[in-house]
């Protein structure tokens, strides 16, 4: 059976510890040598950016989102401990963890983080698709002549350089697709590798939830358990014609992942569809300076975004939430596209003169959909507004400033409010 040591990168024959360099983390499986499909995914990445920033932060426990109102976006290790977990209510994790460091979101800098990781990424093959900033699959396929060594050791490589050089740590999946490998990624976290091969496959799966299956939420798990589906050895008795008269395309889809079969492709074409940035209020609001600060800093963030990316959008998206959780959305498409803060607020803030006195608010979020490449952005200036290209200049000038200072190097006033 091979093994690897995942400190040293020696491939060496099983054993508790590396015989090279003593570390226990070593892993070892049949199949270790002949897998090549992998799901990367960063180890609770926004919270350990943030560590990074602050090693002040590194034993406590901290959780990334809004205030009292909002939700959780991400919370470190420490945290999960105690409870805390994604898309949990505020005051609901405050309560859980009295003591965690809450910290506002801070998309540019993950982004950037997200770059640099790419890049190694792109070190190793081209096949790579991202499903956010902190996971992606990865087909090395083809690839041991390439770099001289398995996909296992090359994937054990990157989370080491990411580890040394950008302190961010992940773990990795590795099997003969995408599904199973996203299943292999969550099953030794954080620091992980994790291995399911093809000769386990159905043993592995049977027992298991079929809620594991990416993309069954409440109402199709619900509705798989009113079938008496709940397990995948449920769900393997059910023949394809049963199955895709109950559940439609769905069901085919459910008879193939029954016995561990995807043919989905990595595809590193995939593009990404829009960027948002949303915010729960404290309390519910109609004071139109207290929203239009929000909506800056909202197209603040989504434009950081949009420039780390190199994309820029033509269509901008204002979304309002009222106290009756009832919504409001309201969306423009641009002449060209942009990527600028300033246009970008005053678009969403024009949108918001249209519906601003339906309040009072309980969430406002301002985005950027049908995304192009960043060389496609803001050619053409504003006839009706001829300061536009000198705000334009101005923002340029001030990300400079902010990528050598740091991001509070320069405040709008309007920002503060």
């Amino acid at each position: 059976m091979p093994a690897l040591c995942r400190n040293c990168l020696s491939q060496i024959d099983p054993a508790p510890r590396c015989p090279h360099c003593n570390s226990p983390r070593v892993i070892a499986h049949d199949e270790l040598f002949a897998l090549s499909i992998a799901h990367m995914d960063c180890d609770a990445f926004y919270a350990s950016v943030e560590k990074r920033e602050n090693p002040d932060l590194a034993d406590k426990p901290v959780i990334i989102g809004g205030g009292r109102r909002g939700v959780v976006s991400t919370a470190c290790y420490v945290a999960r401990i105690r409870g805390v977990r994604s898309a949990m209510p505020m005051f609901k994790a405050l309560q859980l963890c009295p003591d965690a460091v809450v910290i506002k979101p801070r998309g540019s800098l993950y982004a950037k983080v997200s770059k640099e990781i790419r890049a190694m990424m792109n070190d190793l093959t081209p096949a790579i698709e991202p499903l956010s900033l902190d996971e992606a699959f990865i087909d090395l396929t083809g690839t041991a002549r390439l770099h001289g060594a398995p996909p296992a050791v090359m994937l054990a490589r990157l989370i080491k350089r990411m580890e040394s050089e950008l302190g961010i740590s992940g773990s990795i999946g590795l099997s003969h697709n995408k599904f199973l490998a996203k299943i292999a990624s969550d099953l030794d976290k954080p620091r992980g590798f994790a291995v399911i091969g093809q000769a386990e496959t159905l043993d592995f799966l049977e027992p298991k939830p079929v809620r594991l299956i990416w993309g069954v939420g409440g109402s199709t798990g619900q509705a798989l358990e009113r079938a008496g589906i709940r397990t995948f050895a449920d769900l393997r008795r059910w023949d394809k014609q049963d199955l895709h008269a109950r559940f439609g395309n769905m069901g085919d889809r459910l008879w193939h992942l029954a016995r561990g079969q995807d043919h989905r492709r990595v595809s590193p074409d995939s593009p990404i569809k829009s960027i948002s940035h949303e915010t729960t209020f404290d309390t519910d609001t109609s004071d139109p300076d207290i929203l239009d600060g929000h909506i800056w800093r909202l197209a603040e963030k989504v434009a950081d975004r949009a420039k780390a990316r190199d994309l820029a959008g033509r269509v901008v998206v204002l979304k309002l939430k009222r106290a009756d959780h009832s919504a409001i959305s309201r969306r423009i498409s641009l002449p060209d596209p942009t990527q600028m803060t300033d246009r970008l607020y005053r678009t969403a803030h024009d949108l918001f003169a249209q519906v601003g006195k339906q309040g009072p608010y309980r969430l406002i979020g301002v985005g950027l959909s049908d995304l192009r490449p960043a060389a496609e952005a803001d050619r053409s200036g504003d006839l009706l507004d001829p300061q536009a290209r000198k705000r334009a200049e101005a923002e340029r000038a001030t990300d400079t400033i902010r990528s050598r200072f740091g991001k509070d190097a320069i405040v709008k006033g309007r920002a503060l409010r």
